[in-house]
């Protein structure tokens, strides 16, 4: 049934993302080098379990939360890890090259420089999810490419320009990640055939292994929400107000999951992604949250937010919109990211000490900017990319292929009930 490669595309993607490959390796020789300032022990053991704890939460928790389709998850997961192993090696350069007073100078590589490069190529893994099983491992990188240059970009503009601290700047790629994401797939979207939609449903066992991904972000998202934070007092709001408004997001999933059901019965599709909402609503303002009643606020119109675009959603975006959202990037990580960019501009205006009305009126136009700013750079870049991975000759998988592994993975035997 034509599982393999088409041929050009076997003959492209090693040849591209190899000599892709060998340009990374000849730049990486040219201009880095190690950090050689002796580092603290204490300091050293500090980042990297915070380093560990993202690592993990892009390769095990972002790659078996999209595997819960019944018969895409060895791409699902493979292919997690092949763009950010290659986003990481990217953003690394492309930090240290705008970060740079002038050009020309060696970019040293601080194991910081790794954790904040993790951070930054998890914005494609976010996104994927909404093309999951309808792309080829070739417009993936492609889309990689373009989207860590983007938001590394993005984030210098915010930084440089609207004076934006580290850790903001970077809460921001949830909403850019999930409508750069929506905007893909909207240039992408076919008409399913009769018989591919069956493959888009998930099963038991996949969508186990789905929920081991949810359960490994579930842990981890405190990690990710505290990494950038350097004042000590602020590192452990994050921790904790992330905790709490995971909790109670959780705890709403799944009752009200359980209530929008005729039967009352509980859809496991529903707790993949709303139990994590309120970490992705809590991440921009998680640091300046003193008391947990707020955050918990927060996890609880997430988790609402997130069940009622899980429900609605596919059927307005299908339908009106021709945009089919595999993973649900938009109603787990857009909307509840679009709720933490509004809390945050909320709290910075009642915790401004100016009491000048128009410094504070001009501190939220930056902010409602910048968010707007993440939005607008995920939906104009996203569909330039879209519109490139659209040309022929990147040799998209036909549509009676969608959803399939045996369109780019070898069977020791046909894959028959699988």
């Amino acid at each position: 049934m034509g599982s393999k490669y088409p041929q050009s595309v076997r003959g492209c993607l090693p040849l591209w993302v190899l000599v892709l490959e060998a340009v990374l390796i000849v730049i990486f020789f040219c201009f880095t080098s190690y950090d050689t300032s002796t580092m603290d022990k204490r300091k050293l053991l500090r980042i990297y379990p915070v380093f560990q704890d993202i690592v993990v939460m892009a390769t095990v928790g972002l790659g078996f939360l999209t595997s819960s389709l019944r018969r895409h998850g060895w791409s699902s997961v493979t292919f997690n890890l092949f763009m950010l192993a290659l986003g990481v090696q990217w953003a690394i350069l492309l930090d240290g090259f705008l970060n740079q007073s002038s050009l020309g100078k060696v970019i040293v590589i601080k194991l910081s420089s790794i954790k904040l490069a993790t951070m930054s190529a998890m914005s494609v893994l976010i996104s994927a999810g909404a093309v999951l099983g309808k792309t080829n491992l070739v417009q993936l990188v492609l889309m990689a490419l373009v989207e860590v240059t983007v938001f590394g970009t993005m984030r210098m503009v915010c930084r440089q320009y609207l004076n934006m601290d580290s850790h903001v700047s970077m809460m921001h790629i949830h909403v850019f990640a999930a409508y750069f994401g929506l905007a893909v797939a909207w240039c992408l979207s076919r008409p399913l055939p009769e018989g591919t939609e069956e493959k888009n449903h998930t099963a038991t066992s996949p969508s186990l292994f789905a929920m081991l991904g949810t359960l490994f972000l579930w842990m981890f998202w405190p990690s990710f929400n505290s990494a950038l934070p350097d004042i000590p007092s602020q590192k452990k709001n994050a921790i904790f107000n992330t905790y709490y408004a995971l909790a109670v997001s959780a705890v709403t999933a799944i009752s009200v999951s359980a209530l929008t059901h005729p039967q009352g019965k509980i859809s496991m599709t529903h707790i993949h992604n709303a139990v994590l909402a309120g970490g992705v609503a809590v991440g921009a303002s998680c640091h300046l949250i003193t008391s947990p009643w707020l955050a918990m606020v927060l996890g609880l119109i997430a988790g609402l937010i997130s069940i009622g675009g899980a429900k609605c959603l596919p059927v307005c975006c299908n339908r009106v919109l021709g945009i089919h959202d595999t993973g649900g990037v938009h109603y787990t990580f857009g909307l509840p990211g679009l709720l933490g960019g509004v809390a945050y501009i909320v709290l910075i205006a009642l915790q401004t000490n100016w009491t000048k009305t128009s410094m504070i009126s001009y501190q939220v136009l930056i902010d409602t900017g910048a968010l707007s700013l993440a939005v607008a750079m995920g939906l104009v870049s996203g569909l330039l990319t879209g519109l490139i991975l659209n040309l022929k000759i990147w040799k998209a998988p036909h549509v009676a292929k969608y959803f399939d592994d045996q369109a780019f993975w070898e069977f020791p035997h046909l894959a028959i009930g699988f």
